[in-house]
């Protein structure tokens, strides 16, 4: 019987992804784990194997073809000893609905087109168990909305955020009468602006500038997925900021000592060659560790209390910035963190990185003093409470013993989810920071 092969959801949140290419051509017999095509999502670019074996009969989706949704047919098998043609001619009518392709990524469990039904308490009339992400439940909670009134688009049909958005717009999908549902909630400032007034049009923008006078470049999925997730980071995370100068020139003479002494390979190139940078994460995932209470993650239900520091670096690449985790980082030592973010960087401009390289972590560093920026502040990238925006090291004149002299100074600033950490706590974080980039030998031991 022919196997459709559809459009594989490689992370918990894809909802669309590019079809970069196809690896295997129409005709061609398929085994299993064979690589079939190269998905691109917002962040990177991955493989996609077979499950099922038989002839690649037909390609639905071509090479190239952007915003394919999850699920959608974009090729179809042909099983052992069936017509190809007829199969190809059929176009994937009538297969069987298994999963035909594997990422090679850890994937969500998938969820069944039809909803299993929940019979309701009270001997009422069973209804359909809704499928919604957790903020999609709560903004529907807060707004007293039905969540089995509105339609999802996101994958397998979940309701997800901006559903809940359009229907609070909309003014449909109200609660029964005699549903349990709590009354609408205030709208606070670090809820989420739904119910607000939208922002200016795309037309009314245009109407701004003289025809001919800019160039219009849509947005790639990379650049929608920042938005949104900036937009949400701005408007749901009560951000409060706490900055210090750093005096770094301890660091820099250790620094210049370790790299002048690095073993070279049989090419008589050094092993590694140590950055600033590297001693900031390092440094951030002491920190973490000798102020466990700040090392956590907010979550509706409960603080989540992390007992490694899986540290975040943002880099960029063409079109926006990705960050890669430096896991369990307060264990490891700087030459073996200057290596791992050189190959993440590497992988991240090619965009070869894998979602597990990417997504998690307890806290981040964002450092733009390459480009002399002396401070900033960051936003913060859930599920992290913390992310340290680092600036450029430069000399200033400081008073030192009653005296005015020259020290090297980097400023850094510390943007903290207040649910999860208080004034004090990333206070006592940042200053627990400054005190090993200050005396860079105490990250060593």
């Amino acid at each position: 019987m022919p196997t459709n092969i559809l459009m594989p959801a490689l992370s918990p949140t894809m909802e669309k992804g590019n079809l970069a290419r196809w690896l295997k051509k129409e005709g061609d017999t398929i085994k299993s784990g064979d690589v079939l095509a190269e998905i691109e999502t917002d962040k990177a670019t991955m493989e996609v194997e077979a499950i099922d074996e038989g002839v690649l009969a037909k390609i639905v989706v071509a090479a190239g073809t952007n915003d394919v949704p999850v699920n959608q047919l974009i090729a179809v098998i042909a099983g052992d000893g069936e017509d190809v043609k007829a199969v190809a001619a059929a176009g994937g009518a009538a297969p069987r609905a298994a999963a035909s392709v594997a990422p090679n990524v850890a994937a969500p469990a998938p969820v069944a087109n039809a909803a299993p039904v929940v019979t309701a308490p009270g001997g009422e009339a069973p209804r359909p168990k809704i499928f919604a992400s957790p903020l999609a439940k709560r903004l529907a909670k807060e707004a007293n909305l039905d969540l089995a009134k509105i339609k999802g688009s996101g994958p397998h049909g979940r309701v997800v955020e901006r559903d809940v958005k359009g229907a609070i717009l909309g003014g449909g999908a109200r609660s029964a009468p005699g549903m349990s549902a709590p009354a609408p909630a205030p709208m606070s400032p670090s809820q989420p602006q739904a119910a607000r007034a939208p922002s200016m049009s795309d037309d009314m923008v245009k109407k701004l500038f003289a025809p001919g006078s800019y160039e219009e470049i849509p947005h790639d999925s990379m650049r929608k997925t920042i938005a949104r997730r900036l937009i949400e980071a701005k408007s749901t995370i009560p951000h409060f900021y706490l900055v210090v100068d750093c005096d770094i020139d301890a660091l820099l003479n250790a620094r210049e000592h370790i790299n002048a002494n690095a073993p070279k390979g049989a090419d008589g190139k050094p092993a590694y060659k140590i950055s600033v940078n590297d001693f900031v994460i390092k440094a951030l995932a002491v920190a973490l560790q000798r102020v466990p209470d700040a090392n956590v993650s907010w979550t509706e239900s409960a603080m989540l209390k992390h007992k490694h520091s899986d540290i975040g670096v943002a880099v960029s690449i063409p079109g926006g910035l990705i960050t890669p985790i430096v896991r369990n980082a307060e264990t490891k030592g700087l030459s073996s963190i200057s290596n791992e973010m050189k190959d993440f960087a590497a992988r991240a401009r090619a965009r070869k990185l894998k979602p597990e390289e990417y997504q998690g972590g307890s806290s981040a560093v964002s450092n733009l003093g390459m480009y002399g920026i002396q401070n900033f502040s960051a936003v913060i990238n859930p599920p992290h409470a913390s992310i340290l925006a680092v600036g450029v090291g430069e000399q200033r004149v400081v008073v030192k013993d009653g005296a005015p002299a020259v020290a090297t100074l980097m400023s850094v600033t510390l943007s903290v989810d207040h649910r999860a950490v208080d004034g004090a706590l990333g206070a006592e974080l940042l200053a627990a920071f400054k005190k090993l980039i200050e005396n860079p030998m105490g990250m060593l031991v």
